[in-house]
Order: C-alpha cells, then sequence, then structure tokens
C-alpha cells in the first residue's frame, strides 16, 4: 500500500531554476499534482506492485486493479465521510456529461416525456451550459443569478426564490472562470428536495457534510487526479427513483451495481485519484486542506487589498480560494504581466478567454511557496510598471 509523507515533509514546487525543471503550474485545469504522485505514478506506469506489468495494462477486473479499486474507495470514503447510504462511482464525460445525466435521472418524467422541473443557482458560465442541458429534459427555474455583474458575486440567501415543489436544487460551488465560490450550501431550500452539486473546482479542498446533498460530481482534473474520470457520490435512494427509461450507460444504478466496472473505466485516471486520496491523507485531511488553501489564496489577495494596480475581479465576500481573477490598469499590461510571469517561473496565468484578465488557480496540491513568491512578484511588478 502506498503512503505519502506528513505535513512536515509536503510537496514543495521547486523554482523554474531548480534541477528538476518544473515551475510554478497555476493552470485552472488540468491542475497541478503532487509531485509525490507523479514520481509514484512513473514507477507504476512501468511495473505496478511488482507484477511485471504496469498500471495502464492490467485487466480492469484483475486482482491488482480490485486492490487499486478498494483502496480508492475506501479512502474516499474515509476523507470526505461518506455516509453508508451513499454510493460512490467513477464515471467518464467530465462534469459537462453530468449537466445532462443529472436531469436525465433525477427530473421525475426525464426521456419518459418531460414534464419535470429543476432549480438552478446560475452562478458562471459552466452553471450556464448545465442550465441549458437541463432544459432539454423538463422545466428550469433559475432560482438567482449573478449574470448582471458579469457574475462576479454569489447572491444572497434573501435574492435567492426557489420554485414550490422541484425534483432538484442545482449549484456550482466555485466557478472557475469568474473566481466566486459559495462558503456554504445554499440556505433556504424547499424542505425535501434533494441538494445536486457541481463540485469540480473545490472538491476536497475543505471538509464537506455528505449528508446535505443528494448528488455531488466532480470532474477529477483540478484537485482530484487527472483528466478522464469523473467522481458522482449519489444518495441511494435517489438512484433508485432513478429515470429507468435510458440507455443504460447513462443511468446511475447500473454504475453503482458494478462497483463502476459495467465496462471498461479510465483504470489509469481512477489509480491517481487513489494516489492523490493518499497524499491529502498524508498532508492531515481536509481540516488540513482548507488551513492550506485559505492561507495560499491569503498571500495573493492581501497583494489585491493593498494594491492601487491591481484589481480583483470578484467580490470579496464571495472570493473563492481556488481561482483568484485579477487585472492589472489596461489590457497591454495584463499582457505584459503575464509574459512576464511566465519568463519568470510562473504558468498558466492567463485568464479564461471570456473573462480576460490572469487567473491564479492554486488547488489542493500547489505548493504554499508558489502562492508566496507569486506575490511578491505582483508586488515586484506593480513597483516598476504602476
Amino acid at each position: 500500500m502506498t503512503t505519502f509523507a506528513s505535513p512536515s515533509s509536503s510537496n514543495v514546487a521547486p523554482s523554474a531554476s531548480s534541477s528538476s525543471g518544473r515551475i510554478f503550474n497555476f493552470s485552472a485545469g488540468p491542475g497541478v499534482l503532487p509531485e509525490e504522485v507523479l514520481r509514484q505514478a512513473q514507477q507504476d506506469v512501468w511495473n505496478i506492485d511488482g507484477s511485471g506489468i504496469g498500471v495502464m495494462e492490467h485487466s480492469h477486473r484483475g486482482k491488482v486493479i480490485d486492490r487499486v479499486w478498494d483502496e480508492a474507495e475506501r479512502d474516499l470514503r474515509e476523507i470526505g465521510g461518506i455516509p453508508a447510504n451513499y454510493k460512490a462511482i467513477w464515471l467518464t464525460g467530465g462534469a459537462s456529461q453530468q449537466f445532462f445525466q443529472v436531469p436525465m435521472n433525477l427530473m421525475s418524467q426525464g426521456l419518459a416525456g418531460g414534464g419535470g422541473s429543476a432549480d438552478y443557482l446560475l452562478t458562471g458560465h459552466w452553471a450556464k451550459l448545465a442550465v441549458k442541458e437541463a432544459q432539454r429534459f423538463g422545466a428550469v427555474h433559475v432560482a438567482c443569478t449573478s449574470e448582471d455583474k458579469n457574475f462576479s458575486y454569489i447572491p444572497t440567501a434573501a435574492a435567492t426564490k426557489y420554485s414550490p415543489s422541484p425534483a432538484y436544487v442545482h449549484y456550482t460551488s466555485n466557478n472557475t472562470i469568474f473566481g466566486t465560490e459559495f462558503r456554504s450550501e445554499p440556505a433556504n431550500r424547499p424542505a425535501n428536495v434533494p441538494l445536486v452539486c457541481d463540485m469540480s473546482s473545490n472538491m476536497f479542498a475543505k471538509p464537506v457534510d455528505i449528508s446535505k446533498y443528494g448528488l455531488i460530481y466532480a470532474g477529477a482534473q483540478k484537485n482530484l487526479g487527472p483528466a478522464g474520470v469523473t467522481l458522482v457520490i449519489v444518495r441511494d435512494d435517489l438512484i433508485e427513483k432513478g429515470n429507468t427509461n435510458m440507455p443504460a450507460l447513462l443511468q446511475y444504478r447500473t454504475h453503482a451495481k458494478d462497483g463502476s466496472r459495467h465496462n471498461t473505466p479510465p483504470v489509469f485516471a481512477v489509480y491517481m485519484v487513489g494516489l492523490v486520496l493518499k497524499w491529502i491523507k498524508g498532508q492531515g485531511g481536509l481540516a488540513a486542506m482548507a488551513q492550506r488553501n485559505t492561507l495560499k489564496a491569503k498571500h495573493i489577495y492581501d497583494v489585491l487589498d493593498s494594491s492601487t494596480f491591481f484589481k480583483g475581479t470578484a467580490e470579496p465576500a464571495s472570493r473563492s480560494l481556488m481561482n483568484i481573477c485579477f487585472r492589472t490598469p489596461t489590457e497591454a499590461l495584463d499582457d505584459k504581466f503575464v509574459k512576464d510571469a511566465k519568463g519568470a517561473g510562473f504558468d498558466g496565468l492567463k485568464g479564461h478567454r471570456s473573462a480576460g484578465g490572469m487567473r491564479a488557480s492554486v488547488y489542493n496540491a500547489f505548493p504554499p511557496e508558489g502562492a508566496k513568491a507569486l506575490a511578491q512578484f505582483m508586488r515586484d511588478f506593480e513597483r516598476t510598471n504602476g
């Protein structure tokens, strides 16, 4: 069984001038992975568990992958505190597939003829796409939106108006493009209505009370592992109530029943998530992740709060710990900042094409030293360009 270091010897990404050649990776996704994980994967791609076969070559129903599967689920449940009446399943297609798979399964009539309804909180680009896909299968009520201010804030509970009896309430917990994040679950929801969350970009960045949710989904490529696998945590009763008049591979019950191996799954991606989960345990679990992520973000937000040159684009009360979005006074200076930063060993800082500016993504595995270094680079850049 693989184990990783305790916080006293935590993952430290070297600077661009180090012998490893690795630099600080602020990519919004796929995001940075722990170095311990990458080095273990190097070994296991060649020969896992002394089997003489690499992890990508083993049968997905063989004993070696049985071990990978069992350990990943055990660690997932332990770290996340997943109750016994929830299934954790590994799927493909990313969050984008869940935009339609959730309403297909959970709207009251789904493909059987439509007529179901669901409430959506519209707080960013990906939430907007989720609404669009859900509208194919029933009525969507937008309970609140922050589009009036270019998704720069999270609407208040008072501004959120739910419909009387939706099949579920859906929200996106962290908005990667605009750098906003819900501090807690949406309040004042209709009683006994399942809460569904796209948690792709802050999954396991802090403790989560799974029992408050009916279903959580997350693409792995931010905090959990590489691109290629999607985690879905879903309550048993929702699986059983799910629509049956749809292809078997799109029904949650199919994958829950067959342990996510109804057909050949993305074995390597799940194996990598398993290693990341062990790394999270080695760092002290989700409470330690929350402390680590808060401190990393603070280094950069402190610069924004004290600067007359840089400006954060998210309202302070809605700021994300994962994706920190900011601008300089002009687009030309934005471009210069991104170019100079890359030359200094900071990659992936260019903002999303729909938002512009800069975006520093500091997911779980991003090293604290990188956040400190970027903060100092920002101060230096302001001093010479302000």
